[in-house]
């Protein structure tokens, strides 16, 4: 193919009257040669089809456009290695131009912080998690060390005030410290209101900041380069290079691929600003130290116990023993475990459930309930002999079993118990359960041929025969032990 200089050449000599034949000796070049580019000055060769490492894969590629559109070329190359693609990027960026267009870009200032001086957050929204028949929305919150790139990355259920806490505290543990400052948006867990330069913070974030000695900085609305750093390497850089062509079981699977994809790519990439791995560049002795005393920043609700012995916490119920029905309790949780306290004292823990509509229960509590229903149901006279023990309980079972009247029974049982003492009158029992002799008459028997009669002063009565009656069940003294051995061990 001629170049432009040489095709000129042959118009302008045959414009001024040159022969094929001439100009063909002039320049030195073929006649067939002259006489094609005069008839037709653009004509160009026909390039030979090369074969490229990449026509095998062009199928591949178009079906993983199909599943996203705007996967980056870096991403699709890794999805290609899998299937035996050893050809490199520029091609594949090549490609992918023809195929999408190329599309506009937009210009930003760009400056560099100090070792240590700032960190940039930035919320995303990603869609959502399907849980059977639920669906949860996806968030996901990108923290930058604004010098070295250093990416930290938690997904959520949630952008609430504490979820955005638990987060920053997370962030701060993974880099080791605390920066000067932190440039965030207007979001509304963190800016109150805004007028011009005025901004009115939320009170419970500069409450979280402030034992990190932190000064907020809120960027002008719709001034996205003054956080530039975690909107192009943050969330785009989440949302072009880990999210694409990937599949999630729930919220732990995801947080789980995430931490890998950090460790094992984004911050050990060789970054194309600074020119260094993100890794390498980092310094955590710049950061500012954590305190020795950090922020608890889950999720907190004060809750009501109800009669089917749970709590209603984020749509689901999570039980708590039974002896707490009624009674108002405190719950916390974050992104995997739910805790229950009473008195700052942990009565239950779960795992968290990210279903709706489910209830959450321990086979502990439905024990509990079990028997705690069985003695509510039970008459005043049968709760205080079962109190005497678990061999007063078998002594009941049995009578019950064999038919014996036991509102009879057990009134004569405990008129034994006030006469004899429970001790005599347990020590009979168990003799009784022994030889499979159950009812009264028999316990009656055997106190009578071996026990003494305690000498007590009848009881004073009053007017009142409902006051005369009252029972009460015994204590159990265990109970008071385990508490004086704890105690003593502390």
């Amino acid at each position: 193919m001629l170049d432009k200089k040489t095709i000129f050449e042959i118009h302008r000599l045959a414009d001024q009257g040159v022969s094929i034949k001439k100009i063909s000796e002039i320049l030195v070049k073929d006649r067939k040669t002259v006489r094609k580019y005069l008839n037709d000055p653009q004509l160009t060769r026909k390039l030979a089809n090369k074969k490229s490492k990449l026509d095998p894969f062009k199928n591949e590629i178009d079906r993983l456009l199909t599943i996203n559109a705007g996967a980056s070329a870096v991403v699709i190359q890794q999805r290609l290695a899998e299937k035996g693609y050893d050809g490199g990027l520029s091609i594949l960026k090549n490609h992918l131009k023809k195929v999408r267009g190329t599309r506009k870009r937009r210009a930003y200032i760009r400056f560099e912080s100090e070792p240590g001086h700032q960190c940039q957050i930035d919320w995303g929204h990603f869609g959502s998690l399907d849980y059977d028949d639920d669906r949860r929305k996806l968030y996901c919150l990108a923290m930058i060390e604004s010098h070295s790139r250093m990416l930290y990355v938690e997904f959520t259920h949630s952008q609430n005030q504490e979820t955005l806490h638990r987060c920053l505290l997370n962030g701060f543990r993974f880099f080791r410290g605390t920066p000067k400052k932190l440039v965030h948006d207007n979001m509304l867990t963190a800016v109150i209101e805004r007028e011009g330069r005025l901004v009115r913070f939320n009170d419970s974030f500069l409450e979280f900041l402030r034992p990190f000695k932190i000064t907020p900085v809120a960027c002008n609305p719709a001034q996205p380069q003054e956080k530039g750093k975690v909107e192009k390497g943050g969330i785009h850089y989440i949302r072009h290079n880990f999210w694409p062509l990937r599949t999630f079981s729930d919220l732990r699977d995801v947080q789980n691929q995430a931490d890998q994809w950090r460790d094992d790519v984004a911050n050990v990439r060789l970054h194309a600003t600074t020119g260094q791995r993100p890794i390498d560049r980092f310094r955590p002795e710049a950061l500012r130290p954590l305190p020795d005393l950090l922020s608890d920043c889950r999720e907190t609700k004060s809750l009501k116990v109800h009669t089917d012995f749970s709590i209603c916490f984020d749509a689901n119920r999570y039980t708590v023993p039974p002896r707490f029905v009624g009674k108002q309790v405190i719950a916390k949780a974050d992104n995997e475990t739910l805790t229950v306290y009473y008195n700052d004292k942990k009565i239950a823990g779960h795992s968290r459930c990210w279903q709706r509509k489910q209830r959450i229960e321990l086979p502990a509590h439905r024990e509990a309930a079990s028997n705690f229903l069985n003695q509510k149901h039970l008459s005043e006279d049968a709760a205080v002999f079962i109190s005497l023990g678990e061999i007063a309980k078998i002594h009941l079972e049995k009578m019950a079993a064999a038919g014996l009247p036991l509102k009879k029974n057990l009134k004569r049982l405990l008129h034994l118990k006030d006469e004899y003492g429970h001790g005599s009158l347990l020590t009979a029992i168990k003799r009784a359960n022994n030889h499979n002799a159950y009812g009264a008459d028999y316990i009656e028997n055997i106190l009578y041929q071996e026990m003494t009669p305690r000498r007590n002063h009848p009881p004073v009565r009053v007017k009142n025969e409902d006051l005369n009656r009252i029972r009460l069940i015994e204590p159990n003294l265990a109970e008071y032990d385990t508490y004086v051995v704890k105690r003593g061990r502390k």
